[in-house]
């Protein structure tokens, strides 16, 4: 019998953990009485807004339209410019030109991988309304420097949680330093629906109001629309999995972050660049993400982790001002983000990676440094 393959994540795992709650609580949906927003869609909002400590949660029907929409409700739109990085998902910039904004971007800082607030900073111009702070791969960005900076100049911080959710900075919630947050459910994220959905949040009720009216038509009473909207509602089946799976997020945190500290105990005599915890903040351990010295070290890394049965994400191989559509996208320097891109590699890592697997995954890539590639 063959050795199943190891995937970096495994969000079908995940719901087989699960299935009974699950299957229960997609059981509830069909039984009605509503298939569109109603009581479920309500219910999980306000639970994570209570979990990650604000006011209001806005479902919507994906991260990229969380951010667009979040944009939207801070009235920011053509001629406007918004900063944040090349080194993530290109949603958070497709959402920034969704909005007919103006997207700015800036480096990373080398350590935690997260966006470089003097680089920010350098950037700021009068069209400057917000900066994005991308929380990646589970890692808080320096919330302190990035608030400071944004009280300084008027702006507004977003926080872009796709990646973090139940990370602390300081033993705060991310998601609630922010003007808006904005947070994706996709099926591979620590918190995952079973298909798309994502989330807006703030301590602001006029903000919530006018997110609501923007994910339906800008309607304020049903075909009535004070605004000019969009039909992006948080599906009740997705709202009733993620209602389950938040009540489990803790302890699978709990369980990322142990298989990320024993990453750490078996590679750290490697010459390879973990990642950063730092004290002031927790990570969630969304990837787990090692760099190595140049990009051909990388690739053969991968291959020889393809060839024992392990699939190694890279997490993100083209920076997004490297792509063609945002080859002419403004930004500032970027050595940082441009060496990331060559050299990064997702190790396997979530919470139903057993412990047998995790081995499996710290053997070969010792074997590879022992090997002499």
């Amino acid at each position: 019998m063959s050795t199943p393959f190891i995937q970096t994540a495994d969000p079908r795992a995940g719901y087989l953990a699960l299935k009974p709650e699950i299957d229960e609580a997609i059981a509830s949906v069909l039984n009605g009485p509503g298939y569109v927003l109603g009581e479920t869609v309500a219910r999980f909002e306000s639970d994570f807004a209570g979990y990650i400590g604000v006011g209001h949660g806005v479902g919507v029907n994906n991260g990229t339209d969380a951010i667009h929409l979040a944009l939207r409700a801070l009235d920011i739109g053509p001629g406007d410019e918004v900063i944040t990085v090349s080194h993530t998902a290109v949603a958070t910039v497709a959402a920034i030109g969704m909005a007919g904004a103006t997207p700015v971007l800036a480096d990373v800082d080398p350590r935690t991988r997260t966006i470089d607030p003097t680089a920010a900073e350098a950037l700021i111009t009068p069209r400057t309304k917000a900066i994005i702070a991308v929380h990646l791969y589970g890692h808080p960005a320096d919330l302190d420097a990035l608030l400071r900076i944004c009280d300084q100049h008027g702006l507004a911080l977003i926080e872009d949680c796709a990646q973090c959710h139940g990370a602390e900075w300081k033993g705060r919630k991310t998601g609630s330093f922010g003007r808006v947050s904005t947070f994706s459910f996709y099926p591979t994220k620590n918190l995952g629906a079973i298909g798309d959905a994502g989330l807006v949040a703030t301590n602001d009720p006029a903000i919530a109001e006018k997110l609501r009216l923007l994910r339906q038509y800008g309607w304020a009473k049903p075909q009535y629309s004070i605004l000019q909207g969009w039909n992006s509602r948080m599906d009740p089946l997705q709202a009733g999995i993620l209602s389950v799976k938040l009540r489990h997020l803790d302890a699978h945190t709990a369980r990322r972050q142990e298989l990320g500290r024993r990453y750490r105990e078996r590679l750290n005599d490697l010459p390879l660049s973990l990642p950063t915890e730092r004290d002031d903040r927790t990570h969630v351990y969304h990837l787990y993400v090692v760099a190595l010295s140049e990009e051909a070290e990388r690739d053969r890394l991968r291959a020889h982790l393809a060839n024992a049965g392990i699939h190694a994400g890279i997490h993100y191989p083209f920076a997004v001002h490297e792509q063609p559509a945002y080859r002419d996208v403004h930004r500032g320097p970027m050595p940082v983000t441009e060496q990331l891109a060559r050299t990064v590699l997702s190790l396997p890592l979530y919470p139903e990676l057993s412990d047998a697997d995790h081995e499996r995954v710290c053997v070969a890539v010792r074997s590879f440094f022992n090997s002499g590639r």
